[in-house]
């Protein structure tokens, strides 16, 4: 098997530190290399759409909730992880370039509702179509099973980490709901 960098930052720790545990190293090393090995990756996609990724996850959230693709503030907030100031900033901007409408609910006037308009419907519906081509291509070099593997893996360590008592739980409301699968982990429903 081939070694890569964070094999060689492990190796060394264990030269100069044996007594240490670096399994957590080896794990979370990797997912924050490849966080940053990826992220330029997606948003090369996204800005072909002219899109930040940012604007496609409140699009693509919009979009995922079905016709008429409108949501509540709150419950755009909940599918993200930033601060209601910061997702009224961005329900402004994306107000601005016209790619959602917000306006008062008709059966609660204290209500504000967020839609995608037909603009903002016909950009992230094509983009989310190369994102995923895009995603797909990333993961290919793994196998079926393999993905299937990481799937689970990476889901079981994701609800661990947002459940830890020294951390506030960040796991949206929707994957709180989880049911049992055959490998035994919870089955969550897709972000985006």
């Amino acid at each position: 098997m081939q070694s890569d960098h964070v094999d060689e930052i492990v190796e060394q720790w264990k030269s100069q530190r044996p007594d240490l545990d670096t399994s957590g190293m080896a794990i979370i090393g990797r997912l924050s290399r490849l966080d940053k090995q990826i992220r330029p990756i997606l948003d090369e996609v996204f800005a072909r759409h002219g899109l930040e990724s940012w604007e496609f996850d409140v699009l693509a959230t919009l979009l995922r909730a079905g016709e008429p693709h409108q949501l509540t503030p709150g419950q755009l907030l909940e599918s993200t992880m930033i601060t209601s100031g910061a997702m009224t900033n961005r329900i402004d901007r994306l107000e601005q370039r016209g790619l959602i409408n917000r306006a008062k609910s008709t059966s609660d006037r204290r209500q504000v509702l967020v839609t995608l308009t037909e603009a903002g419907r016909v950009i992230v519906d094509t983009a989310v179509s190369d994102h995923a081509d895009n995603e797909r291509r990333i993961v290919a070099a793994l196998s079926t099973r393999q993905q299937e593997q990481l799937i689970a893996l990476l889901r079981n360590l994701h609800l661990s980490v947002a459940k830890h008592p020294s951390l506030p739980d960040r796991t949206p409301s929707n994957e709180r709901r989880s049911h049992s699968s055959e490998s035994g982990g919870p089955v969550l429903r897709q972000q985006s």
